[in-house]
């Protein structure tokens, strides 16, 4: 049910840690691909446009609850890897009262600050509606993402990561069946989209919590588990605000790109929308990698095995390299076809749109794999400020190149932005890991 990251082969445990997690990865894509999909072939490529350009503001959300989590539980990673199984469960006491408060917070900001943000954004009159009566049903159930991600979280730090597979399989098939009834069935629009999506994200987070509380006797919380330690929530706070500060600003970037792109019409939107898409498939990989070693790097960093962090990081940037090898060509050659999942109609004037930002964006997979692992090993030693000053370089490459191609109204420089962004940052992470583990004792047993 649980698996220590602290001994036998690192190859062998990180294969074994990630391949669940990019199974369910890739169903969380088909789980946010649901909405995109159903809705381009029932309500047209405007609607589609419009949930599309809310994109990079639900990668807001997901980063930033999905890096507050991965943060919080970071040190429950590492009591659990010292054997403190009264330390760690106070860590999730304590993350369970953060989250709370956070996601307060976050609910009445989102809800309130919404339709100025779209106005910010450039949003277009043709499909300013189906965007805001999308985000807004988001931005209510974004309680229902933080319960799931958190208790994933926990779940994984302890190396359980089939369990939180399977409440995501369940999530992502009833959010298609759902997606369906709501907007072919009952004809809500894109409205219903969003209603699915967090009703699914509900089901898989009562899932969870029903696992936990009948199969993991390790996590069943006292009433002292909730009582505040205030050095501990610093520490947590250390970790994890960090890391939801570099996802947001990540994804602060991309809004600023979506900004960029919204003026070139709903056509651009839409194929710019289905390639993001596409693309995510295929970096899933890197994803799981990523989420892999940040559990391995916490499990070791708390037993103190630091020489294994260091043949850790080889063995998967090895893994790395050779899926980047077999994906990139694929999609470079052939990624464009996939536009037909998304669209019915205007498709021979979505397509190129599609196939010019795949084309850019497959050339540049490797420093992002680098960035993605290397960020999430790093914050799992427990450097958190170093990985959010590379998220500062990608989000400088992004805006620069971005408001580059707004002066010089060309797609083709946009859809550079992000390969851009990868480089800057990957080169900053490298440069952080090589100082890092110049110390000898990533170099020994201890």
């Amino acid at each position: 049910m649980f698996k220590s990251m602290t001994d036998g082969s690192p190859t062998r445990s990180i294969i074994g840690f990630t391949l669940p997690i990019l199974i369910g990865n890739i169903f969380q894509q088909f789980y946010n691909m649901a909405d995109t999909i159903i809705v381009g072939n029932t309500l047209g490529s405007q609607a589609l446009a419009g949930v599309g350009s809310t994109g990079t503001i639900s990668f807001l959300f997901f980063g930033l609850i999905s890096g507050m989590c991965v943060g919080f539980t970071v040190v429950t990673a590492q009591k659990f890897g010292a054997n403190d199984l009264e330390g760690m469960r106070k860590t999730v006491g304590s993350a369970v009262i953060l989250s709370a408060v956070i996601t307060v917070v976050m609910t009445a900001v989102t809800v309130i600050g919404m339709r100025p943000l779209l106005i910010i954004m450039n949003t277009q009159d043709s499909f300013f509606d189906q965007a805001y009566d999308y985000i807004i049903v988001i931005s209510a159930g974004l309680f229902a993402q933080v319960i799931y991600n958190l208790l994933a979280a926990v779940l994984r730090a302890l190396g359980n990561s089939r369990a939180p597979l399977v409440f995501l399989i369940i999530s992502a098939l009833l959010n298609i069946v759902l997606d369906i009834w709501f907007i072919v069935g009952i004809g809500m629009g894109t409205e219903g989209a969003a209603y699915a999506t967090v009703i699914s994200q509900l089901v898989s987070s009562v899932l969870c919590f029903i696992y936990i509380v009948k199969m993991v006797p390790l996590l069943h919380l006292k009433k002292e588990d909730f009582i505040p330690d205030r050095r501990l929530m610093l520490n947590q706070i250390r970790l994890g605000c960090p890391m939801a500060l570099q996802f947001s600003v990540t994804a602060l970037g991309s809004m600023i790109l979506q900004s960029a792109l919204n003026p070139f019409g709903h056509l651009a939107v839409a194929g710019y929308t289905a390639a993001s898409k596409i693309e995510q498939i295929g970096t899933q990989a890197y994803v799981a990698c990523g989420t892999a070693m940040a559990t391995y790097c916490a499990q070791n960093t708390g037993a103190k095995q630091y020489y294994r962090i260091r043949r850790g990081f080889r063995s998967i940037m090895v893994m790395a390299v050779i899926y980047t090898v077999v994906i990139g060509p694929v999609f470079y050659l052939f990624g464009k076809y996939m536009t037909v999942l998304f669209v019915k109609e205007d498709i021979s004037l979505i397509m190129p749109y599609t196939d010019m930002y795949i084309k850019n964006s497959s050339l540049f997979l490797l420093p992002l794999s680098v960035v993605i692992i290397f960020r999430n090993g790093l914050q799992g030693i427990g450097y958190a400020l170093m990985p959010f000053l590379g998220g500062v370089a990608e989000l400088g490459a992004r805006w620069a190149v971005a408001m580059i191609g707004a002066a010089q109204e060309s797609y083709h420089i946009i859809c550079l932005a992000s390969p851009f962004a990868w480089v800057a940052a990957a080169v900053l992470l490298i440069v952080v890991y090589i100082v890092v583990v110049r110390n000898p004792k990533y170099h020994k047993p201890a």
